[in-house]
């Protein structure tokens, strides 16, 4: 059985929050999203792809099954009908022309298992055996460019195109999703976080907290204040997986 606990916040600078996430232990499903764009774009393309991958993975089917690992899986598929949705929502507001959104998702898959998949650059982390492990790969133009091109890590830190996406829902009409399976045993505990917190705070205080004895909402509120604490320059989001 899954726990989970999660929390968003606008952060120290940032007048409105554009993350999303729906945490549904029940369904074994949980779901995060960054939203960009003007003016109230960028919260209503979070939304619309939370609530639209909700459904579909509603719809189809999650933890019994119904969703098996591989380019073909429900939970992939339900990212290309969530970009398809966003698209056709942006192309019929002009308000709404350009927004995007990165999106992540955590799909139970049986006892034991789960599917991951995302796109941009929104973060899921393992912690297991004591050590912190991350399972997704960002999408940006420092990971998949800035990388190859053999800048060093602090420059790389400091770039000032280290928050441009490559890939982002909505942007495109080719998705490209990045998906991992993980085995989770009892105990282990799998972090979603919007880079509100992952670009602020190092892995070493992600990985103490959750080595720590606190409870999860009380981890997710910790992790929270500690990034708003280093300036909170962007909105803040957390969601906190256990297998118990």
């Amino acid at each position: 059985m899954l726990e989970a606990f999660g929390i968003s916040d606008p952060g120290c600078v940032r007048p409105n929050n554009e993350d999303y996430f729906i945490s549904d232990s029940d369904s074994g499903i949980f779901i995060l999203a960054d939203g960009m764009g003007g003016a109230n774009a960028g919260e209503f393309a979070s939304r619309l792809s939370a609530e639209t991958l909700y459904r579909y993975l509603l719809d189809h089917g999650t933890k019994n099954g119904a969703s098996a690992p591989g380019v073909d899986s429900v939970l992939e598929r339900g990212f290309m009908e969530t970009n398809w949705a966003v698209r056709q929502a942006a192309s019929t507001d002009p308000n709404l022309h350009g927004m995007g959104t990165t999106l992540l998702a955590v799909q139970e898959a049986g006892a034991g298992s789960v599917h991951i998949s995302s796109v941009g650059d929104s973060r899921a982390y393992m912690f297991s055996g004591g050590k912190l492990a991350l399972l997704t790969q960002d999408q940006t133009w420092v990971a998949e460019v800035g990388a190859r091109l053999g800048l060093s890590e602090d420059l790389l830190k400091n770039h000032p195109m280290r928050h441009v996406l490559t890939m982002a829902v909505g942007s495109t009409d080719q998705l490209r999703v990045f998906s991992v399976d993980a085995e989770v045993r009892p105990g282990d505990q799998i972090l979603l976080c919007s880079d509100g917190l992952h670009g602020v705070l190092s892995e070493n205080i992600l990985q103490d907290t959750l080595n720590s004895e606190k409870t999860l909402p009380d981890k997710c509120h910790y992790l929270v204040e500690a990034a708003k604490n280093n300036g909170g320059p962007d909105n803040v989001t957390v969601v906190l997986i256990q297998l118990v």
